[in-house]
């Protein structure tokens, strides 16, 4: 009979923030256009960490790999002929806001009112403009202090992992299946499983640690294009410019203004998919930004990029010395429709949920995952939530009773499988 809620989670909770808060001091932002992999090294100072407590846990078999993944087994007990189980979740934080010297703040017993961000006091989380926020009176709310991005994404799902392999440790009297754990780098910047090999990672199925909102498993992405367009115009001195020069910038400016407003993620929800100039550079011969292009439906994902490149062209249409060079490149795609082959995958995730008190609810990424690269490679991967909220910003906060909820979930996912109804 599974603990419930109030007993699983709470055994888990201390465990589970301990680790959160010495994950999140470590500093493993991912960086764009790096020729290195991972795109920063520091991310390997946390992998390494991760490694020696797999370790300190008595699991023999751990391995740090050539390109700074870790892979662990936890193995088989009383299920030997139970499939393989992943578990994954990645170290690197996002370079879309400052990431360096986190100072985590647990904000004990919250009342519901206003938290001003103790680092900068203009920072401030309210139920107003983090709805879920106003759903979690009493719980101990975890923030950085307001000058950093917290790394709840997705440390909290790797102290989550963590803290629930432990728990499996400990308790050997449990039957689990073989469980494989992997810790991985530059998910953020859309390079996480580049060098992934799955037939050495070893299992028939995985799950991500990457969600947010409490109870909900992810059976759906986006599909991702990356785009860069780029413009070129003609220097000249600006004193003698009169009807020579050509400024990129001014194109590009011009490019920018023509992008669909009814297409920008800050106008979008659901299901409609957005394009997003993400990054930026020029002077005035040349001058570029980089795209995210999203949507759930691969035709209308091909319509946004055709949306892009028709409004490039038409901007250096008839201007002389003008010329633009556009370029895409498949991130990822949907994972709904190789998961809808596996639906038992998708029925012990939700039976988990239910196991720890839960209703489940299924729910579709407006973003993406590990999983959806790797459930494309071959590897079904739904999504799991860890409970973080405001991703990729100063305001970024996870509740306590969240984490330890959903490492819960873990310990009841991995026990699911050993149970020999849900087996092949």
């Amino acid at each position: 009979m599974a603990l419930s809620v109030s007993g699983l989670a709470q055994q888990l909770e201390l465990d589970v923030l301990e680790r959160f808060l010495r994950y999140v001091r470590v500093d493993t932002q991912a960086e764009y256009g790096s020729n290195t992999y991972p795109s920063s090294l520091k991310q390997l100072d946390l992998i390494r960490k991760l490694a020696e407590e797999l370790r300190a846990l008595g699991i023999e078999d751990v391995q740090v790999t050539e390109h700074g993944y870790v892979f662990a087994t936890l193995p088989a007990v009383d299920a030997q002929d139970a499939p393989t189980v992943g578990l994954i979740a990645h170290v690197d934080t996002s370079p879309d806001a400052p990431g360096a010297n986190v100072q985590p703040q647990v904000w004990r017993d919250y009342d519901g009112g206003e938290l001003k961000l103790p680092g900068n006091p203009k920072q401030v989380l309210s139920p107003e403009t983090s709805a879920l926020l106003a759903d979690r009176v009493g719980h101990d709310i975890v923030t950085s202090d307001g000058t950093t991005l917290l790394g709840a994404d997705d440390k909290a799902g790797v102290a989550e992992i963590m803290g629930a392999v432990a728990y499996l440790a400990a308790h050997p009297e449990l039957p689990r299946p073989r469980v494989r754990i992997a810790f991985t780098v530059d998910e953020e910047v859309g390079h996480g499983t580049d060098h992934f090999d799955l037939d050495e990672f070893g299992a028939d199925f995985a799950y991500t640690l990457d969600g947010q909102k409490v109870g909900e498993i992810e059976n759906e992405t986006f599909s991702a294009i990356g785009m860069e367009v780029t413009f070129h115009g003609r220097g000249v001195h600006p004193g003698t410019a009169k009807n020579k020069l050509v400024n990129a910038n001014r194109l590009l400016g011009e490019f920018l203004v023509r992008l669909p407003k009814d297409l920008a993620p800050e106008t979008t929800e659901g299901r409609q998919g957005f394009i997003h100039p993400g990054r930026l550079e020029g002077h005035g011969e040349q001058a570029s930004t980089h795209l995210i292009v999203r949507d759930f439906e691969w035709e209308l994902l091909e319509q946004h990029v055709a949306v892009v490149e028709r409004i490039a062209q038409e901007v250096v249409e008839g201007v002389s010395g003008a010329s633009v060079d556009v370029t895409q490149e498949v991130s990822y795609r949907n994972m709904r429709d190789t998961l809808e082959q596996h639906p038992k995958v998708l029925e012990a995730a939700l039976e988990a949920v239910r196991r720890v008190g839960l209703e489940p609810t299924l729910g579709a990424i407006r973003g993406g995952t590990d999983g959806s690269r790797l459930t494309e490679m071959g590897l079904p991967t739904p999504n799991v939530f860890t409970g973080g909220n405001e991703y990729h910003s100063v305001r970024e906060w996870v509740s306590v009773q969240d984490m330890a909820v959903a490492a819960a979930t873990v310990v009841e996912l991995v026990r699911v499988w050993a149970e020999p109804a849900w087996r092949p």
